[in-house]
């Protein structure tokens, strides 16, 4: 894959119109393209409510399962659509070593933050788009930690993360089974997501939308 970058300059101006050009010539299709794909996404995101505080909050709390059920299904579809597109030639993997110290430690930091702000990197920005000033001050936050982690990430964090045992995936591990394990994987994944039970959380603007005999709130009372 080879990126070309015309636009020169540090600035935040150069830097937007590179990460532009980026886009353009990955290979990843036009702009418009990407365009309409992130309509798509925030069009589902809107739909399911995910981008809502109680459903990630509840999701930690294990009382929505509207998370869960998504992603489950998101990563069975996927993981069948995207390995077999690459075998097509229609795309290409972006393999990220496996450290398994630092996955750890930030999959802690991550899981925490994400409970505390009802909020992850994906439904963020649609919440953000909304209005919603608390996710605002989360993003912002994120985007000064980021800062950090690049400024001190050979000197603190490298080190911390540990060693990098080698960038894997499944299927290295069936050699000759490869479609097979994509697909027993991709199908087991997807009924996982039907069979878990429905259960949401909701806020008082949801409740207020729903009917008088299918709130929640009414029935327990």
């Amino acid at each position: 894959m080879q990126v070309v970058v015309i636009t020169e300059g540090k600035d935040i101006l150069s830097r937007i119109a590179q990460m532009f050009e980026n886009v353009i010539h990955q290979g990843h299709g036009s702009l418009a393209l990407v365009f309409l794909i992130g309509i798509i996404f925030g069009g589902i995101i809107q739909y399911t409510r995910v981008d809502k505080f109680e459903k990630i909050a509840g999701f930690a709390m294990l009382k929505d399962t509207i998370v869960p059920k998504m992603l489950f299904l998101a990563v069975g579809l996927t993981s069948i659509g995207l390995y077999f597109m690459i075998e097509a030639g229609g795309a290409h993997y972006h393999i990220k070593p496996i450290i398994w110290q630092g996955l750890v430690i930030g999959g802690i930091l991550f899981g925490i933050s994400m409970a505390i702000l009802g909020k992850c990197p994906g439904t963020g920005p649609v919440s953000i788009a909304e209005g919603r000033i608390d996710v605002l001050i989360g993003a912002i936050g994120g985007l000064l930690g980021g800062l950090v982690f690049t400024l001190y990430y050979d000197d603190f964090f490298k080190p911390l993360m540990g060693e990098s045992a080698g960038k894997l995936i499944l299927t290295e591990f069936f050699p000759g089974h490869e479609h097979l394990v994509v697909l027993i994987f991709g199908i087991v994944v997807s009924i996982i997501a039907v069979v878990i039970p429905k259960k949401e959380l909701f806020d008082e603007a949801d409740l207020a939308q729903l009917p008088e005999d299918e709130r929640p709130d009414r029935k327990q009372a």
